[in-house]
């Protein structure tokens, strides 16, 4: 409890980042919301600082650290004399009680109060799921009554969500129990995390924009197979009243006091993966810089913060940094045993960073900087590190050790300095993957083909189907959102490192209209998670003062 003893006052960690206390909303001591007017005059400012993302290479169980980096490298910046703003996603309560834990960081690295974001933070996800819900009773009550806008009952896409893991509710029967019930349905139930309400509020630059969003999603077709949308239900106005408050970012510290700005929370494998448009703007009109992460490895985050946030917000990043581990390259390296990654193994560090290479190849496709930050663990050997070091110096990635776990912004220096070396020599010459006008197949095996190193792409006869009907009703011109796994390039998990030669199933397509793209999913990646065998939830506790222990 010592480090929460320590917090500093939120009002003067706002001071710091340059916001007064009229310009926020406290939630207790050490949390709060920023207003509205803040936020328009902050977007309405010329100011803008660098931006920078930090992703990863491919994900394994042993965790790579991509938010423990993120947080020390600001930490270290700040040391530096540097006013570096983190813009973070909100944690979902699904992986905190799941398998992956929380997102607040670790060690010396982490956001505070790290319990209350990782639990329900200022209930932004709460409110997320509430409005999707709103909208998934609106439609089943228009079918009840009398359904004026004709809607073909089996064509309703728009499901439930809820921000817990749920195996049993991704596919259910709802309206069961007679006449007076509602008509009976087979539909769903999404994680939160994965939903379009939270994509559009991630995505949206003001609250008419949320609003002209929500009002523009599809959630099914008539019988005359026309796109059917919440402007028609007449609910957008609602909607975006649920959202209000939800949609003004947050405002949390370090471990050392900095701020950080906290908002929105998809899922990079099901959703586009980013924090919001919002919270980055804000960092960027406040700090020198705005380090921004997305979620899981390069493949999947970083193509879609490149290619859709970058897009739709007309920013543009000044730098990559691409987070890798020891531990993680010895198991795209071929050790088979999470136990075995404290072993070392220079041939596997080796022959895993070929995973390390393709990323960081993938990034510079899009033409920005690149960095590699080893976020160094204890049982890591100098010869494993030294191996590693060569590689990179052998392949022109700049590189340094970041030891923020142990030591907090000091041990994230070298990195911190690096970052600037690189931000004040090599200028980004950014642009997206593909362009608007290709077509969705296109933009689908342009992506598969650039960014996975697939050999060829198979659509399904429904795939195929979809994307016809979506580029006949003019949505021809949106990007492209991959819901794939995260454990690999290709769309088997088990396909581990750098593989190639593989094809790229695309099984089926939604419309995501309000966010803005089409949904394309790879293989056979679910939207609902489910619980591990052994939950992390079983860890959880809380004393009768209100002690909550077991998070991480």
């Amino acid at each position: 409890m010592s480090a929460i003893l320590s917090l500093r006052s939120i009002v003067d960690v706002a001071r710091d980042a340059g916001l007064s206390e009229s310009e926020l909303e406290l939630f207790g001591p050490h949390k709060a919301k920023i207003t509205l007017p803040a936020l328009k005059t902050r977007r309405e400012s010329d100011r803008r600082g660098k931006l920078v993302l930090v992703t990863a290479i491919s994900p394994t169980p042993a965790g790579e650290g991509k938010t423990t980096t993120t947080i020390g490298l600001a930490m270290g910046l700040w040391k530096l004399g540097v006013k570096a703003i983190p813009s973070l996603r909100e944690p979902s309560l699904g992986p905190v009680f799941g398998v992956k834990g929380g997102a607040t960081g670790g060690g010396q690295s982490m956001i505070h109060p790290m319990a209350e974001i990782n639990l329900h933070c200022t209930g932004d996800l709460h409110a997320i799921t509430s409005a999707n819900n709103l909208l998934a009773a609106v439609i089943d009550n228009h079918l009840q009554s009398g359904n004026t806008l004709r809607i073909e009952p089996r064509s309703v896409t728009w499901k439930r969500c809820l921000d817990m893991n749920d195996r049993s509710l991704r596919k259910i029967i709802s309206g069961l129990g007679g006449k007076s019930e509602g008509v009976p349905s087979e539909t769903g139930f999404e994680i939160t995390a994965a939903s379009e309400i939270m994509a559009i509020l991630c995505l949206a630059e003001s609250l008419s924009d949320l609003k002209i969003r929500l009002a523009r999603t599809v959630i099914g077709s008539d019988l005359d197979n026309n796109p059917v949308t919440v402007g028609q239900l007449g609910i957008s106005g609602a909607l975006t009243a649920l959202l209000r408050d939800a949609f003004r970012p947050n405002l949390v510290q370090t471990t050392e006091g900095t701020p950080v700005v906290l908002h929105g929370g998809p899922f990079a494998n099901i959703a586009h993966g980013c924090s919001s448009v919002q919270a980055t703007k804000l960092a960027l009109s406040l700090g020198d810089i705005c380090l921004t992460e997305a979620g899981f490895a390069a493949d999947l985050g970083a193509e879609k913060f490149l290619d859709i946030k970058m897009r739709q917000s007309g920013l543009k990043p000044d730098a990559a940094v691409l987070v890798a581990t020891i531990r993680a390259l010895k198991w795209h390296g071929g050790v088979l045993k999470k136990e075995e990654l404290v072993v070392e193994n220079v041939d596997a560090v080796e022959k895993g960073f070929s995973n390390l290479l393709r990323h960081a190849e993938n990034l510079k496709k899009f033409g920005i900087p690149v960095i590699v930050g080893i976020n160094r663990f204890t049982a890591d050997s100098d010869a494993e590190i030294a191996k590693l070091t060569r590689l990179c110096e052998e392949n022109k990635l700049p590189i340094a050790l970041n030891d923020g776990w142990a030591e907090g912004g000091a041990g994230a220096e070298a990195l911190s300095k690096l970052l600037l070396e690189t931000l004040e020599t090599d200028k980004p010459n950014f642009q997206p993957i593909y362009s608007d006008e290709k077509s969705l197949k296109s933009k689908i095996e342009t992506i598969a083909k650039e960014i996975y190193r697939a050999e060829s792409v198979n659509f399904t006869s429904d795939a195929q189907k979809r994307l016809r009907y979506l580029t006949k009703r003019g949505f021809g011109a949106l990007p492209i959102c991959v819901a794939k796994t995260q454990y690999s390039f290709s769309d088997d998990p088990d396909a581990r490192n750098a593989p190639t030669g593989h094809t790229i199933t695309i099984r089926d397509v939604k419309l995501s209209a309000g966010a803005g793209f089409v949904v394309a999913y790879a293989g056979t990646l679910l939207t609902m998670p489910g619980l591990p065998a052994i939950p992390s939830a079983v860890n959880v506790d809380c004393d009768d003062d209100g002690n909550i222990t077991g998070l991480f």
